[in-house]
């Protein structure tokens, strides 16, 4: 199933992804630092979520108390959730 997370105080505004059979698949992410996100995309593709989400969840960028990484953390929960 396809998800689309709005994503809150990060450079980036959305990640879209796909979760089949707990995998990861198609990580992408709108704005934000392109290389880096990339980057995250290619690394987590075809991982288990919970492992993803439990690994970058609470990663900070800078002063900010969130990052791509967390936000992508968060949305992947939701996603579980629901």
């Amino acid at each position: 199933m396809q998800y689309t997370y709005r994503t809150k105080g990060t450079c980036s505004s959305a990640i879209r992804f796909e979760i089949e059979n707990g995998l990861l698949r198609n990580v992408v992410f709108t704005g934000g630092c392109n290389g880096n996100l990339k980057a995250i995309g290619k690394l987590v593709e075809g991982r288990e979520a919970k492992e993803v989400a439990a690994t970058l969840r609470g990663n900070t960028c800078g002063p900010r108390s969130t990052s791509c990484a967390d936000q992508l953390a968060q949305a992947i929960e939701a996603a579980l959730e629901a």
